[in-house]
């Protein structure tokens, strides 16, 4: 999938796929020091998990997709202490985190006869039977996804017919600042690229999904400079995984010249803005023999796409 930002540069299939192994290790030499830095990410995680109040009904199995350190996962099981909570995430060293963080609320609720689950896995190979789940819930996960439309059938077919999928991704004007800088710098890619929403809203039509409602909001953050911006990224585990990415070490000429450049776009080069732009999703499980087949027309009403 596409973003429409890459497809404008005439960005192939191939520059813009994530390698899935550099992506595990960044997140992997993260995990320490991921839940004391990601600020935004644990604020966008408190919108998605008001979202879930909205919903009804009571699921009985819930997959927190992504979980990464776990922070969401014993939250979603207190809104819903009868159901089966699964914290499921590809990155060893953060489902170790998230274990331990479940395993204490293990203890604090010996009450519960179904309690949490860590399991390791591909977002696009579930180990889940197919109509087991009521609710995935995903908070920035899907930007890592380059083979979008297999992680979400994926989800698709894991879910319930009456299942819902909640979740947040990063849009394409994200990190916009720094992907110009680099830009200025040399033509490798330095920042990954997200999917737009409409792209994401026909991603989820064609996998079956029954009216995705979509919604954005972009937030700037401040940040002391850029190397600055650069260490927050590395904390989180946010580094550039892009199989067209350059390899090797980067110079000093190259990292002072983009320093220059991002100074130059922002008008400053301390206390330098970020933009992240996030997109909220909700969609629901289409009844079977409703799914569009692959590469049909997908028109999204202008009235299912908001902005804050």
């Amino acid at each position: 999938m596409i973003s429409r930002e890459s497809a404008s540069r005439g960005e192939s299939d191939a520059e813009v796929q994530i390698d899935a192994r550099a992506m595990a290790r960044a997140f992997g030499a993260a995990a320490t020091t991921y839940d004391s830095s990601a600020q935004l990410q644990g604020e966008v995680r408190q919108e998605l998990l008001a979202r879930v109040t909205e919903l009804r009904g009571e699921p009985h199995v819930v997959i927190d997709l992504g979980a990464g350190t776990g922070a969401a996962t014993p939250l979603l099981k207190q809104m819903f202490p009868r159901a089966l909570v699964c914290a499921v995430d590809i990155t060893p060293s953060m489902l170790v985190r998230a274990a331990s963080r479940i395993g204490m609320l293990d203890r604090l609720w010996p009450w519960s006869r179904r309690r949490f689950e860590c399991v390791g896995a591909d977002a696009r190979r579930l180990p889940f039977a197919d109509g087991s789940v009521d609710l995935v819930f995903s908070n920035l996960m899907l930007q890592w996804c380059d083979d979008l439309d297999t992680v979400l059938m994926e989800i698709r077919r894991v879910l319930s017919p009456q299942g819902v999928f909640l979740f947040s991704s990063f849009g394409p004007t994200t990190l916009q600042e720094l992907r110009g800088a680099w830009a200025a710098v040399d033509g490798y890619p330095h920042v990954n690229i997200f999917v737009d929403v409409h792209d994401l809203g026909a991603a989820l039509s064609r996998s079956g999904f029954a009216e995705p409602v979509l919604d954005i909001d972009r937030l700037v953050r401040q940040y002391a400079d850029v190397m600055a911006l650069l260490a927050h990224l590395k904390a989180i585990g946010a580094r550039n995984a892009r199989v067209q990415r350059k390899r090797g070490l980067t110079g000093r000429s190259a990292l002072r010249r983009m320093q220059e450049a991002y100074a130059q776009i922002v008008g400053r080069a301390v206390d330098v803005p970020a933009t992240w732009e996030v997109v909220y999703g909700c969609a629901f499980a289409a009844r079977m023999g409703t799914r569009r087949a692959a590469g049909s027309e997908t028109v999204i009403p202008i009235t299912r796409i908001g902005r804050r």
